[in-house]
């Protein structure tokens, strides 16, 4: 396990501001998240472990290349323990606990393998996804996005706004999950959570 305080310098981790091509909006940096306060308090979050940093330059590369004048924008990714203690117990016993994994397992983020990411066209405007980021609902889920086109919940400009991201982002290795159009993990869970050191 490692101190959040002792991530910076640390040869494991990349800081998201040495990244090329990457915007950064941490958004629990901020009051701009679905709890309207900040979680990442007098820490700093904006690392990911070096494997998952370089994949990130590369989904970023890939979408230059293929979309041109899109840009990945980050929106989470170090996430600590403690955070994540903090988010379960605010949505614990509700129907939203779904969408965090529990403490005990673990969050992927808390290893600096996960992040949360979105485009954004060449004005610097988020591109329409459907549903905004932490949107809680089933709109929000991958796995629901025939259904929803057919019944006009999303239009298909939104879904091939989501198809890019998960083409930029599957291109450098991550994979997402059926329930977040915005997060995508590196590497087999299992294995990182077996393997890796958590952040604290």
């Amino acid at each position: 396990m490692i101190a959040c305080e002792d991530i910076p310098g640390h040869s494991q981790f990349m800081a998201l501001r040495d990244l090329a091509a990457i915007d950064v909006d941490l958004r629990y940096t901020t009051r701009n998240n679905f709890l309207e306060r900040v979680l990442y308090q007098g820490i700093d979050c904006a690392y990911l472990r070096v494997e998952a940093a370089l994949a990130l330059e590369q989904a970023a590369r890939w979408v230059a290349a293929h979309k041109p004048g899109t840009r990945i924008r980050v929106l989470d990714a170090l996430r600590p323990q403690r955070v994540q203690e903090q988010l379960y117990r605010e949505l614990e016993n509700t129907p939203q606990s779904m969408y965090l994994a529990h403490p005990e397992r673990g969050s992927i983020h808390s290893f600096g393998m996960a992040l949360d990411v979105t485009l954004l066209d060449d004005t610097g405007q988020e591109l329409d996804m459907g549903s905004a980021f932490d949107e809680m609902t089933l709109v929000s889920h991958p796995d629901r996005e025939a259904e929803h086109l057919a019944a006009g919940v999303l239009t298909p400009e939104q879904l091939v706004n989501r198809g890019w991201l998960r083409a930029a982002m599957r291109h450098a290795g991550f994979h997402g999950i059926d329930s977040e159009w915005w997060h995508f993990d590196l590497g087999d869970r299992d294995v990182v959570r077996r393997d890796l050191p958590r952040v604290l």
